[in-house]
């Protein structure tokens, strides 16, 4: 990658940092929408405005209830570079759902690692950076070196096991139904987070 597409990329990122809250901040701002009946993002439409009081109820679960073994604790408290995790979600995305819970209980156990919340519709020139097979999928997680503000990897937008379930699924029936949708959902509540550690131990590794 060329100097100036890095600066570029850099001045973006920081643009959006400014922007950004903690993850305590994206969970008030969710309850407060719940209590509005509204939604993040541009299209305010019911069904969206469903999936945000969804995912608030999936989110409170989730911060009770993801457990961490002591070797995945143990690895996480020995990373020693400052480093900025940024996610860019929207309330109504149903993966952010099961998986941001779970970026929080891994950055709460290092005060190195500064995990910040973007809004996709609001970040755009951002989003476009880190498309996903050339989609604005979210959520997608952005690792910075708080050092020198590269970006030196990046997660999502699911964990790498429900992600081959999906292309497996697309790769056969050409589309997502809403069948394996559900099936999906099933695998998150069965799987408790667990995949989603593994895949974010890689990128402290």
């Amino acid at each position: 990658m060329k100097v100036k597409e890095i600066s570029v990329i850099n001045e973006i990122i920081l643009k959006s940092l400014t922007k950004s809250i903690s993850y305590p901040q994206y969970r008030a701002l969710v309850a407060e929408l719940v209590q509005k009946r509204s939604t993040t993002g541009n299209e305010k439409t019911e069904a969206l405005i469903n999936y945000t009081m969804l995912n608030d109820r999936r989110m409170k679960r989730w911060d009770k209830t993801v457990k961490l073994s002591d070797e995945a604790i143990i690895k996480i408290k020995n990373y020693n570079k400052k480093v900025t995790w940024l996610v860019i979600t929207e309330s109504w995305c149903g993966d952010a759902a099961h998986v941001l819970p779970v970026i929080n209980k891994v950055a709460e156990l290092n005060e190195k690692i500064d995990y910040r919340i973007v809004l996709r519709d609001e970040n755009d020139e951002l989003m476009q950076m880190f498309l996903t097979d050339g989609n604005r999928a979210i959520p997608k997680l952005i690792m910075i070196d708080d050092e020198s503000g590269e970006v030196i990897n990046t997660f999502g937008v699911r964990p790498s096991v429900a992600t081959k379930m999906v292309k497996t699924y697309k790769a056969e029936h050409g589309k997502l139904t809403p069948e394996f949708k559900e099936d999906l959902q099933r695998w998150y509540n069965k799987d408790k987070g667990q995949s989603t550690i593994q895949d974010l131990l890689k990128l402290l590794a």
